[in-house]
């Protein structure tokens, strides 16, 4: 059913592409930098303002179809912005689905055209077409980030979706039925153009309605969303200690935290409420440590889910439990739903932060930085919920529903102890920056050759539906990377080579792999078990998280054949070509490590200094 909302660069294949790219995108929005503010479809607020709910669209059927407009628009401080929007000005509304239904999406793309005719064919064959043939710098797609629906055209493919400037396209995603009810999100996917999208603020969540069965304490608790993002730095803040600047500041909301002043959203609460937060780490590239302070005490986080799974609910007794942190890590992409208290009159001062993060000597600079100062309101206050208009009241949250019936079968029930039918190693690498290149960067399975993501790469990896699968994934380079998989979740079970108790076991769709130390230090590594058990079959992504690598090669390809064809390939689509090729194989001059394939293993002499590394 519909819903009426007013009831409720490409990097991967080479930087001279992503220069070209971006030179297009900015050429062809002259006209619109010179427009009024008012006209700016992507609305960002000022830094101090208070933080505003995104829009819930919902329907009583369980189903939703709404239609989007991709936007692009340029602020004040000269960056480029991306979004989503309904046909009444909604921007990013946060999408609600029960499981079992159906999220249908006509997307219309506003973007201009590019004023070059560079372009990237990126399907030549009919069987993998999917909306446009060749990637410009308008094109787009959308990915329903863990969500485990089908891998098909018209549902949740990205290797081939394209949708230009002036297209129209309609996703039909059917939910299962068993999807763990939770928090999602959606973005654009296209392969070297994720990063730009994603920081110019093209994101939104989705919440896969019905958690309050699962946990029943979140049932009729105040509840919020969170969408963290990241953006450019403007180059008029890159002033100072060079140590000091972020490689990304953050926003709340669309209520940005900007360097060097930092200055906090605003989140209005009574005394004392309890409620029942959601948070969706929308960056491209930020690894977020939230952690809740009053008067510089942290406080007491009660998780009820992380990245949509609520904790405990797979292991048979299909019910959640609660489990206590002072600080919660976010990877790229990943999602934390959490109980909270208010803070007391007397305490005076209530501060949301990020903490910093070390992501190593390559990696980004991520400090602790305010992301919402807590203001306390009266219960009875109300507030423009969802008014895009001047700030001046609270934004009143919304009631969870009350408990209406015991939860059905959890989609991982029964991986823990199911009989594991392969074993497999991965894992990240990346070249040395030459000359002010731009690195390439590869996730590789154990004895192949890294080879940079192109679509028109075989599958890296091949499987059957039914399989169930132990991945080791290690990191040999000097920098945090972001594990992630498409369709599918799997159970964390070891760090490190050390199994975790089964009480701190998750079912994850991200998962964040340490830095190598270097010489003389073992690879950092995950142990995390695959669930191909589900319905989905065909060609999907695995990929680090990290948008600025992923752009950049670090994804590949995995196959499922459907269980009845164990022993038959599927058929082999032509295999799209590209205007670079990208099969860039690099050997290290490190060969100190002896116990693993010297395979792109990045020396620590090589490594750019990076600020605040």
């Amino acid at each position: 059913m519909s819903f009426d909302s007013r009831s409720s660069s490409s990097k991967g294949f080479s930087a001279s592409i992503t220069l070209a790219l971006a030179s297009a995108i900015i050429l062809s929005m002259v006209a619109r930098v010179c427009s009024a503010q008012s006209a700016n479809p992507c609305v960002r607020y000022a830094p101090g303002s208070i933080v505003q709910e995104p829009v819930d669209l919902s329907d009583p059927s369980g189903s939703l179809t709404v239609n989007l407009a991709y936007n692009t628009a340029t602020d004040a401080n000269g960056l480029t912005l991306f979004c989503f929007t309904t046909p009444d000005g909604i921007e990013s509304p946060t999408l609600h689905v029960s499981p079992g239904g159906t999220l249908n999406v006509n997307v219309t793309n506003n973007v201009p055209p590019p004023v070059s005719a560079s372009t990237m064919l990126m399907s030549s064959s009919p069987d993998t077409v999917c909306g446009d043939t060749a990637m410009n710098s308008s094109s787009v797609n959308i990915h329903y980030h863990g969500t485990n629906t089908p891998p098909t055209c018209h549902s949740d493919e990205v290797i081939h979706t394209l949708i230009n400037s002036g297209s129209n396209f309609t996703y039909n995603v059917p939910f299962p039925s068993d999807e763990p009810p939770g928090a999602y999100w959606y973005h654009p996917h296209v392969h070297g153009q994720s990063e730009m999208a994603v920081q110019g603020g093209a994101s939104g969540a989705i919440i896969v309605d019905g958690v309050e069965n699962v946990q029943p304490k979140v049932a009729g608790l105040a509840t919020r969303v969170f969408v963290i993002r990241d953006q450019p730095v403007p180059d008029s803040a890159m002033t100072g200690n060079p140590d000091l600047i972020p490689a990304w500041d953050v926003s709340l909301n669309y209520v940005p935290i900007l360097y060097p002043a930092y200055t906090p959203a605003i989140i209005q609460m009574p005394a004392r409420d309890k409620e029942f937060w959601r948070v969706v780490n929308a960056s491209a590239d930020t690894i977020i440590d939230l952690q809740l302070k009053y008067d510089g005490k942290p406080q007491n986080l009660r998780v009820v889910a992380l990245d949509g799974v609520p904790i405990g609910s797979q292991d048979g007794a299909r019910r959640g439990r609660l489990q206590s942190r002072n600080h919660i890590v976010l990877a790229p992409a990943a999602r934390a739903a959490f109980i909270v208290v208010g803070p007391s009159a007397k305490v005076k001062n209530a501060t949301l932060y990020t903490l910093k993060f070390n992501t190593g000597p390559g990696g980004d600079n991520d400090p602790t930085r305010p992301l919402a100062s807590i203001q306390l309101v009266s219960p009875t206050t109300t507030a423009s919920k969802n008014s895009k208009a001047s700030q001046v009241a609270a934004s009143q949250p919304a009631k969870m529903p009350e408990v209406s019936g015991a939860p059905g079968p959890e989609r991982f029930e029964g991986l823990a102890s199911a009989k594991v039918t392969a074993k497999r190693k991965l894992y990240f690498s990346e070249t040395a920056p030459v000359d002010n290149q731009e690195q390439t960067f590869f996730i590789t399975v154990e004895g192949a050759m890294p080879v940079a993501f192109n679509p028109s790469n075989p599958p890296a990896i091949t499987t059957t539906q039914g399989s169930v699968e132990d991945w080791v994934v290690e990191n040999r380079t000097s920098e945090e990377h972001s594990f992630h998989i498409h369709q599918i979740h799997f159970l964390l079970l070891a760090i490190d080579g050390q199994p975790l108790p089964a009480g701190q076991q998750q079912y994850l769709d991200m998962v964040n792999v340490p830095f190598w130390k270097g010489r003389g230090h073992p690879f950092p590594s995950v142990k995390v078990r695959m669930d191909f058990r589900g319905p989905d079959i065909g060609d999907f992504v695995y990929h680090c998280h990290i948008l600025e690598h992923e752009d950049n090669g670090m994804m590949a390809i995995i196959r499922v054949l459907p269980a009845t064809a164990s022993n038959q390939a599927l058929p082999t689509a032509q295999r799209a070509t590209a205007s670079v090729s990208s099969r860039r194989p690099f050997v290290s001059s490190d060969t100190s490590q002896s116990t693993a394939p010297q395979w792109c293993i990045r020396p620590i002499s090589s490594i750019r200094p990076q600020p605040g590394g």
